[in-house]
Formats: structure tokens, sequence, C-alpha cells
């Protein structure tokens, strides 16, 4: 270790050393020179065709094959350790690899399944990552900070330190999961890219020239190179969808107090005008649906005082089942919102295509489709941003002072001023105001349906950028007033940026100086394979209708993908 190093340095260095010596030797990655994209065909040529076999397939097929015996938990696990050890290596996207830890669990499930001929639960034998801000017991919590390394979030000498459990953790534990790794995070978590001062920057495995996104930008890496079928990640402002977007896999955002939070770490903890949520992120919409429903089976709302007492509504799935069933008949029962833009910048041209192409779809099924007012995003929009902000960045700069660690540029979040008690009280009045203007904006839609109803669901970008350029990330504002107003919010994966398709437009009247930046930065050649998603929004609580909703929207795609973007842009 240099001698010239500080201390802030020398322990994070040590700390990114002890993640890869983790790493059993038999699966280090020698290889110099990686190639842009490390997906598919590059990462498999480390894999066997068993382990190929594996962890190429869902939550939901894994669950049926390990709850059957067909697949035992141990083979299961091993094959997602191996391919998660090999993507860290490829993109630095873990803070925590217990190997054997989640070996010895999976041999307990399986002799479990074999005495009693039932699986543990819903979940039996599933490998599921968490994001780096749950807490597991022998583990560290580091959320990214220098300062917390060896600690309970930053306080020495807490004997909670490597013994706590989050809440979600323990349930998992109740419904056969296995954990195995914990994901990386940008430091503060505040921000559309993930880097830190102890593995450096996680890179987008469809392209290594681009992020991940964040700030659950470590899950949704890992997902995108299959070293895991299911995972959790945070969403305060998009940090799952985000990623997700970005690395073309499905994400859930919920509404407040359906997944229990309890126990886990957080940045700016007790803010309250915008919650942090906990969301699934996974290969498959049916992942997504598989793990809400088995913690909620869990009655979470009896263990975290802020969880709701609302289970997985069954009625409500299948009234949304019987209105898709309806729409085959009459394709009008059904009506979607298109925001095309938020009024503040402008889509990039593979993020525009897909939207076409989602509207496209909707459109040739017969379903009502209108365009949404993109003025209601942006006070919602400057909402989030003073929550954020409300104790003037204190919370996120103290915990830096700990190692004396610099900020990372990609931080949203620096020193400003503090909000008074009053004028908390007037940003939530602001807040609830502006959650009845939205409301009845949707409700006015009800004149688009003959059956008198509003629209169903709402269609937006997720960011103006497929995966973005490193430096980048300049603009939340699609997501975070989704989480001004609590809204449920589903990412799909639509299509990837193609250099020959998505070339640079024309310059249009920009929207705002952001927006020229964002025209500006668009560069076609670097931007090629970067995923694009697009989200699907309810309103408060409707993840039942929404995952189902986007369950069918996924099919529609897969029908349509033959004549796919490359027609429509001709």
């Amino acid at each position: 270790m240099d001698a010239d190093m500080s201390a802030w340095q020398k322990a994070a260095q040590a700390k990114r050393q002890a993640i890869l010596q983790a790493i059993p030797p038999k699966w280090r990655v020698q290889q110099q020179n990686l190639p842009v994209d490390v997906t598919g065909t590059y990462i498999r040529g480390f894999l066997n065709p068993r382990e190929i076999e594996i962890t190429e397939a869902d939550a939901v097929l894994i669950t049926t094959q390990t709850a059957s015996g067909k697949w035992s938990a141990v083979e299961v696990t091993e094959a997602f350790c191996h391919r998660a050890a090999i993507a860290h290596q490829l993109v630095n996207c873990l803070h925590e690899f217990f190997f054997e830890d989640a070996l010895g669990v999976a041999k307990e499930l399986d002799d479990h399944l074999a005495a009693t001929g039932k699986p543990k639960g819903p979940l039996h034998g599933l490998p599921v990552s968490l994001k780096d801000q749950f807490h597991i017991k022998g583990v560290d919590t580091t959320m990214g900070y220098v300062g917390w390394i060896g600690t309970f979030q930053g306080q020495k000498d807490d004997p909670r330190a490597r013994v706590a459990e989050s809440e979600l953790v323990r349930e998992l534990r109740d419904l056969g999961a296995v954990l195995f790794c914990k994901t990386s995070v940008p430091l503060t978590l505040m921000a559309g890219e993930t880097a830190n001062n102890i593995i450096g920057y996680t890179w987008n495995p469809h392209n290594r020239q681009l992020s991940s996104g964040g700030s659950s930008g470590g899950e949704g890496a890992l997902l995108a190179l299959r070293g895991s079928p299911a995972g959790f990640g945070t969403d305060i402002g998009g940090s799952v969808r985000i990623p997700a977007a970005f690395n073309g896999v499905f994400g859930l955002r919920p509404s407040a107090g359906r997944m229990p939070y309890e126990g886990a770490a957080n940045s700016i903890d007790g803010q309250n005008t915008l919650l942090s949520v906990i969301g699934p992120m996974a290969t498959s919409v049916g992942s997504l649906k598989l793990l809400f429903k088995a913690v909620l089976s869990q009655k979470p709302w009896l263990y975290d005082p802020l969880a709701l007492p609302l289970p997985w509504r069954y009625d409500i799935e299948k009234e949304t089942q019987k209105l898709i069933e309806a729409s085959a008949r009459d394709p009008s029962v059904l009506a979607f919102g298109i925001v095309h833009h938020d009024g503040v910048v402008r889509p990039h041209p593979p993020v525009k295509e897909a939207m076409i192409f989602i509207k496209h779809i909707l459109k040739d099924k017969g379903h009502k489709v209108m365009d949404w007012d993109p003025q209601l995003c942006k006070e919602g929009q400057e909402i989030a941003d003073k929550a954020y902000a409300m104790d003037g960045g204190e919370d996120l700069l103290s915990h830096m002072t700990l190692s004396g660690e610099p900020q990372p540029p990609q931080s949203f979040i620096g020193k400003s001023k503090h909000l008074s008690a009053r004028e908390v009280a007037a940003l939530n009045v602001q807040k609830r105001q502006y959650m009845k203007k939205y409301m009845d904006y949707w409700n006015s839609t009800s004149d688009l349906k003959a059956t008198g109803k509003p629209v169903d669901a709402i269609i937006c970008p997720t960011a103006p950028y497929a995966a973005v350029i490193p430096g980048k990330f300049r603009h939340a504002g699609y997501t975070t007033f989704i989480n001004t107003l609590d809204y449920t919010s589903a990412v799909i994966p639509i299509t990837s940026a193609d250099k020959g398709i998505h070339r640079v437009e024309s310059p249009p009247q920009f929207l705002s100086e952001v927006d020229q930046k964002v025209y500006a930065e668009y560069n076609a050649e670097i931007y090629d394979g970067a995923p694009v998603g697009i989200q699907l929004i309810g309103r408060r609580y409707e993840e039942e209708k929404i995952l189902t909703l986007a369950e069918y929207i996924t099919e529609c795609i897969k029908l349509y993908s033959g004549e796919g973007l490359v027609q429509l842009a001709a």
C-alpha cells in the first residue's frame, strides 16, 4: 500500500481488495482488453452450459425448479455466485460478496425439501441480490461511504455493526430466498450514476463507455449480466427506475408503505416530504410480481410501523386481467396517456423513437391514446428538488466528513440553505396541492372514453437519454415528479440505441438551458447499444394493476418487435 496515500484512500483500497479476495481464485478473470459489450456471448464464455441454463432463467422458472427439487438450491446458488463474481470484475457492481454463507443457506433449503417434501416458501432456493442499504448479519453496510467501513452507519463501536438485519432481509429468509451479494451505490445515493471512492465507477454492461445509472446502479448492472435473477433497490427520485431502464431490465417503484423499509440504511433519513421506497428489480415482469407478492405475504405491516396493512389484492389483479380480455373485443376500453417530454428536456433520438414505437403499438391495437400535458411535470420536479436539499446537504456531507473523502462529481447534493420549519410546512402544502391538481387532471380524461372512466395508465420516458455518458447525467425530472406524486411506476425495456437509426436530429426550439446541453451531448456512436426503457405509471397504490398491465404491454412489444423501430424510423 502506498505510504503517500491518505487514511481514507488506504481504507478504501483495503475494502476494495477485500471484495476481490472474497471471489474464489478459480473465478478470477484475467482478461485485460474487455469488449464494449460484456453481456450475452462474452460473459457466457466464462461459464459451462449448465451454469448458463440456470443463470439465464428468470425468477419464476427458477423457483418452479427449486421448489420441485428438479434443481438443487446449492447448484443454483453456486451458478449465480460464479456469474456475479465475473460480473463484478467486468463492471464494478458489488460491494459485498458472501459466497460461503449463501451456499450454507442453500444446503439447508435442500435438506428441508428432502425432509419435508415441501419448499420453505414461494422464493425457495432463489438467489436474491440487495442494494447496499440493507443490513445483513456478518456483512458490512457501507453505502459507498469510506467512513462507514467496519461501523454501523458510521458509528464506531456500535453493537449493531455486522449484527443488525433489515426487516426485508428477515422476510426474504423466511420466504426461502438465498441472499448472496450486495450491490454498488453512488456515494450519498443522490446521483443518476453509480460511483464511490471504494470501488470506483459502475459501468454499463451493454456498453462499457456508459453509466449503469443510479442509485441502484450495481443492482441494474448485475441483473443485466444475469449475475442475479432478482433483487431489491430503493427509489427516492428514480433510483430503481433509471438503472432498470439503463440496463435493459424491469423495475417497480411502488407507493410508499407497501414494501418494508424498517432497519435499512438511508440518506437524509427522517426527511418525510418525499419518502424513499423499496422496489423489486428483475429480468422479467413476472419476477417483479413474484417478489412483490411474496414480500406482502409476510405481512410486513406487523413489523414495520410505516408499512400499510395492504396485502396483494387479487381482486384488482383479476379486474385488470378482465379489462385486458375485454379489450380484445373492444380495444377502446383500455386508454393510455403519453408523455412525449416533460416540458424541461426533450428526449434523445433513441428514447423519442421508443415512445413512438409504444404509441404505435397501442394505437394499432385499437386502444385509446391521448397526449399528456407536459407542464404538469415541472412543478413536481421543483418540489422534489427542494425536499432533497431541505437540510442544506448537511446529512450527506457529514458522512463524507467521517473519513475526509472527497465528493464525486456525480452527486447532486451540495451545501445550500436550510429550510425552516415554516418553509418545510409550506413545501408540504405545495406538494398536497400539486397532488390534487394532478389527480383532477387525470380524472378529467374520463371524457376520452365512452365508458366515462379516465385513462388506465400513463406512458412516459424514464430519462431523456438511454444509458448516459459518464458525467453527463443532467436531468432526473422524468422520474422525480412521480416521487412527488407517490405514484406506482414500472419500467419496461423497449429497445437499444442504434447508431444506424438514431442519428443526431436538427436542433429543436429548446425548452430550457439544460435541454440545450442534453441535446448537444448526444453522440450516436457512443450511445450505440445503450438500452432504453419506458415507465408505465399508475395512480397511488395501483401496483397490482400496473404489474398486470406491464405483463400485457410486454407481450405486445414482443409481438410487434418484428416490425420494430427500424421500420418506424424508415
